[in-house]
């Protein structure tokens, strides 16, 4: 009867590595599905003497392909990428309007000094004057417009911060769940492969948002925390992730105890997000406001040091530049009222007009010329866009290959599939054979008595 034994062992073994070979093939093109397989042990004999082959064959358990090493190294590469995927949408928009026609600031500066120029010409012309005030108009409309994007992408940023803060909570409570099903289920003997999957998944997605650490535990519970170890998830227990609007900061709440996360240790998409706020669009809100007011101060100046067509002090052209960095006009202001000529001259000096045109390369705003500033501040933008788009093609390479290191071990490979399918079926029908032969020999031994 041993031979019968050893031959249905053989045969249920089989089918375990059939249902595991046809539930990878079933889930070939799954993501982030893992592949298992069986571990085969043989059975030793418990009889004595030299004629005791054995007891067939038992399956010790189920395995499943996964390397911790190649998992982590595809986390820390998601967490790269979303680091500079974050901050080049906004970069692209920065490029492409500084560099429009219609938002231009240098064209701006050059329509009002080109103004300036034609009249003086003929500095008594009323049009002429007219334009003045007109393309002072147009330049400040261009300087609120530039405000106004940078205020939107500033808006935007806090809003995507506190979407992904949601997700943060959302992706921390389900690695807590899976934790707690995860523990449950090896405890009680079950194949917990497809809730492992499940978590590893929600690490991946967490890993994008924020740079984490990640610890496996003995009961088969995972411990998530950001880089600088500021947990997120503890076995069953996870933490809540707040942004404050008005710093932009992050917050953890663990328990009882509410932790500040700084920026150095966020990475991953929140990481970027908050390095482009701080380093690049926050820098340009103020060089923009410093801008206006170099231009406010030098071009009021200059007017209050002249006279107007009727003898009297130059006004304001400019209104004072307000918090938000917006630059206004003088509504007050008339064309005859423009202080070009010198102060206490004829009718029909220039003198103050003349000045008034050399602002244009004077130094005024942190020892550059007028004229430079926006210059500078555009070709400083495409430096800092293109060194992104570099750390963003490097780590999407980075990810890529990590995704594809996974798959060499964890990945389900078609062909070899089909290769185990085929050896499978074999033994499974070379074990139903040797039943088929024992029972026969089983016969004849019963005829023989």
């Amino acid at each position: 009867m041993s031979m019968i034994n050893n031959a249905l062992s053989g045969a249920i073994a089989a089918q375990a590595a059939l249902s595991t070979n046809s539930q990878n093939i079933a889930n070939a093109m799954t993501p982030g599905y893992t592949r298992q397989g069986v571990l085969l042990n043989s059975v030793m004999s418990g009889a004595q003497g030299q004629a005791a082959a054995g007891n067939g064959v038992t399956v010790s358990a189920l395995l499943r392909f996964a390397d911790g090493y190649k998992s982590q190294q595809l986390w820390q590469a998601a967490s790269n990428l979303g680091h500079f995927s974050a901050a080049q949408p906004y970069l692209n928009q920065l490029e492409k309007v500084m560099s429009d026609d219609t938002s231009n600031i240098n064209q701006g500066l050059d329509a009002f000094f080109a103004a300036l120029n034609a009249a003086s010409v003929e500095p008594d012309s009323l049009p002429l004057r007219a334009q003045v005030l007109t393309s002072a108009e147009g330049l400040a409309r261009r300087f609120n417009s530039m405000q106004q994007l940078l205020g939107t992408q500033s808006n935007a940023i806090n809003e995507q911060q506190q979407a992904a803060a949601k997700q943060i909570n959302g992706y921390s409570a389900d690695i807590a769940l899976l934790n707690k099903q995860i523990a449950a289920g090896r405890a009680a003997g079950i194949n917990v492969s497809g809730l492992l999957d499940a978590r590893d998944q929600r690490i991946d997605k967490l890993s994008g948002l924020v740079g984490l650490q990640v610890v496996d535990q003995p009961d088969g519970s995972t411990s998530v925390s950001l880089k600088n170890g500021q947990p997120l998830v503890i076995g069953t227990e996870a933490a809540v992730a707040n942004i404050d609007l008005g710093t932009g900061k992050m917050s953890l709440q663990f328990a009882n105890s509410s932790f500040e996360v700084r920026d150095a240790d966020l990475g991953g998409q929140l990481g970027g997000l908050r390095e482009f706020q701080r380093n690049i669009l926050a820098p340009m809100q103020t060089q923009l406001k410093d801008l206006a007011d170099g231009l406010v101060t030098a071009v009021n100046g200059q007017l209050a040091a002249g006279q107007d067509m009727a003898g009297n002090p130059g006004g304001a052209l400019f209104g004072t530049v307000g918090t938000d960095g917006r630059l206004s006009i003088n509504p007050a202001l008339k064309p005859d009222q423009l202080a070009f000529a010198k102060a206490g001259s004829a009718a029909g000096n220039s003198e103050n007009l003349a000045k008034l045109i050399g602002l244009r390369d004077s130094v005024i705003v942190g020892g550059v010329n007028l004229g430079d500033v926006f210059t500078q501040m555009v070709g400083k933008l495409g430096v800092q866009s293109q060194q992104n788009i570099a750390g963003q093609k490097t780590a999407k390479t980075v990810r890529d290959q990590s995704e594809e290191n996974w798959k060499s071990t964890s990945g389900v490979n078609s062909d070899e599939e089909a290769i185990d399918l085929m050896q499978y079926k074999q033994m499974y029908e070379a074990n139903m054979k040797v039943v088929a032969v024992a029972n026969q020999l089983f016969d004849s031994l019963l005829a023989m008595a």
